[in-house]
């Protein structure tokens, strides 16, 4: 199939009638091109991966997809157990996990992330520390070197990642240069690593690249990932499960989660 132009989005139609080709050839191609992270299919056509240009708010963030991000949650769970001590990148996808976290006994929590603090205050089993660091007033986090020192002089059993863009080619990116280095130093410092971000971000990029996914353990999304797209994950020997969220207005309800560690193939 011929390249597309950036930020092009064709119709299976569209793409058929200019090649000259049969609906399955286009198809077949669009499986091809997302397997290897260069096309991202959309419904009824492909496009490229779509830039981002700046982080939404934690305002926007808190009220979107919670019943995916609850689903994630729930898969990210069963990597728990008694007396770990984790980080949590700031974000809500990575927040989800709080009442989890507070079900356990003699957990240590390190995060960047102000609204993860505050839920966790008052919880006699956790022990948290804060990061500090230079405050993100939209994100409600802290960034920057200040934050990626501490971080340096820390050791991790787990850390969740999160992310506002990534897709195969690039992996994780960011268009925040100061949410670089932190990522990098909880990354550095953990045993294992797992990616958590919903599907609907997979296939943007921001201008700051973080790790390319094989740098993670274990991703974690939603099972609105195109298939193609899951094969080309795994393909670079990372973990990957898909949390199922039944489309509804509660977050809780309905939820029913592929486990860590099982197949979750389309």
């Amino acid at each position: 199939m011929r390249s597309l132009r950036r930020d092009t989005v064709l119709s299976v139609a569209q793409l058929t009638e200019l090649l000259g080709v049969s609906h399955m050839t286009v198809r077949r191609d669009i499986a091809v091109l997302e397997r290897e992270g260069r096309a991202y299919s959309v419904p009824g056509g492909v496009r490229h991966a779509s830039p981002m240009h700046e982080e939404p708010t934690f305002a926007t963030k808190a009220g979107t997809e919670l019943a995916e991000k609850a689903a994630i949650a729930q898969v990210a769970e069963a990597l728990l157990h008694d007396d770990m001590t984790i980080y949590l990148d700031a974000g809500t996808t990575t927040g989800a996990l709080v009442p989890a976290i507070r079900a356990r006994s003699g957990m240590t929590v390190i995060t960047n992330d102000n609204v993860i603090v505050e839920d966790l205050t008052g919880s006699a089993t956790v022990d948290v520390i804060h990061t500090g660091g230079r405050l993100d007033h939209t994100n409600r986090s802290t960034v920057g070197r200040l934050a990626a020192q501490t971080l340096r002089q820390l050791n991790t059993d787990l850390a969740f990642i999160s992310t506002s863009s990534w897709d195969l080619s690039r992996g994780v990116t960011t268009p925040t240069e100061a949410k670089v280095e932190v990522k990098l130093a909880a990354l550095d410092g953990a045993s294992e690593s797992v990616l958590l971000a919903t599907s609907t971000k997979f296939g943007t990029f921001g201008m700051y690249d973080v790790v390319p996914l094989r740098r993670f353990d274990r991703i974690v999304t939603d099972d609105r990932l195109q298939a193609a797209a899951a094969d080309g994950i795994r393909d670079l020997g990372v973990e990957l499960d898909l949390a199922h969220a039944e489309p509804t207005e509660d977050a809780v309800p309905g939820i029913r989660a592929v486990r860590a560690g099982e197949s979750a193939r389309h």
